[in-house]
């Protein structure tokens, strides 16, 4: 059987992740909080701001932003996980 969570992205119960995705409390956060469904939402969202600022995981600073933007997306804290302003997604009518 699947382990359900109560998801924060979905705002409902579903199937939830199978391993902790990111080091630390913020991972746990994520792994007790957030669905497979939401996270694949999360890498979709990852990948705009990772192109959208220039970001490289292999940079700390970089992955500090990533992080507030975690925070951000999933649990509403700060000011980082909309989408940027004025951002719409390539083939968008202006």
């Amino acid at each position: 059987m699947s382990r359900m969570v109560e998801c924060v992205v979905l705002k409902r119960q579903a199937e939830g992740l199978e391993t902790v995705p990111h080091p630390g409390e913020l991972g746990q956060r994520i792994y007790e909080n957030v669905s497979k469904e939401g996270w694949q939402q999360w890498l979709q969202r990852l990948a705009m701001i990772i192109n959208e600022n220039g970001l490289s995981t292999a940079d700390p600073a970089s992955v500090q932003l990533i992080e507030q933007h975690m925070r951000g997306f999933f649990f509403d804290e700060g000011e980082m996980g909309g989408l940027p302003q004025g951002f719409q997604p390539p083939g968008a009518k202006k």
